[in-house]
């Protein structure tokens, strides 16, 4: 039996119950689908009943057993299995996939933001449906106002028709059992939106210090006066927090500096 590799954020999921869900979430589409980290394969053993799968896996032991495990999906093209770090390839590549294909994985949490975050840029993802901590979760489908809401939120509101938790997933569900809790989220972005990566260092400002005056944080890389000008301009309260500022407002004022 294969151990799970702590350096690679390794928890692989055992509850059919969970993969089952996350089938019956798959939207209804001709695209193709990609997998992250698809482990031992019992999320993939299920996708490739419904879609052709990419699936990226960087843990060579893994990817050994998986090409024994699903030999004649590959032989028949249903399955696409290859061997590398993700991120790379979106770092050499602006996609993960040549054609629109939707995203559907139990992410290594480790790498869940960054994952999702660069599936945002990739043109080609339209569908993303993954399990993440719930943490994480959280932060990418809270609404303005909640205490919670951060620079994730106000990305998956600006980029997203629909930012949702499918279901919630305890530590049992998976072996071994991670730490924390995990969520299934769906966020089907809007394809005619992009953000320009300065937007993201705008928000890092933002939010930098979350329990401070909004005001404040952007004081620290943008002219106050201009600040203060534009808070009278778009109405709103130079006592406001940066949780409760609306996405729209966020974009106006970054489109304004």
């Amino acid at each position: 039996m294969i151990k799970a590799k702590k350096k690679y954020g390794q928890n692989f999921l055992k509850d059919e119950s969970v993969v089952l869900r996350i089938i019956e979430s798959m939207p209804k589409n001709n695209n193709k689908v990609v997998e992250i980290g698809p482990g031992l394969g019992d999320l993939t053993k299920q996708l490739v009943k419904y879609k052709d799968v990419r699936a990226y896996e960087v843990d060579r032991d893994l990817y050994s057993i998986l090409r024994v495990e699903f030999i004649n999906e590959i032989n028949s093209g249903r399955l696409d299995l290859v061997l590398t770090d993700v991120l790379e390839v979106w770092n050499n590549n602006s996609s993960l996939y040549e054609e629109k294909y939707d995203l559907i994985a139990n992410l290594p949490y480790y790498i869940a933001t960054n994952i999702i975050l660069n599936a945002f840029s990739d043109n080609n993802c339209e569908n993303i449906i993954v399990m993440v901590q719930k943490e994480v979760a959280d932060k990418f489908t809270v609404t303005s106002g909640d205490s919670d809401f951060s620079a994730l939120g106000v990305i998956a509101e600006l980029l997203c028709l629909e930012n949702k938790i499918i279901i919630e997933v305890p530590p049992e569900s998976f072996s071994p059992p991670p730490k924390v809790d995990s969520s299934v989220i769906y966020l089907k972005k809007d394809m005619t939106k992009t953000i320009d990566s300065k937007f993201n260092k705008f928000l890092k400002v933002a939010f930098a210090q979350p329990r401070k005056k909004l005001i404040k944080n952007l004081s620290a890389a943008y002219n106050k006066d201009v600040l203060s000008t534009l808070f009278i301009e778009f109405n709103i309260n130079e006592n406001i927090r940066p949780h409760e500022l609306s996405s729209s407002l966020y974009s106006q004022i970054y489109t304004s500096l």
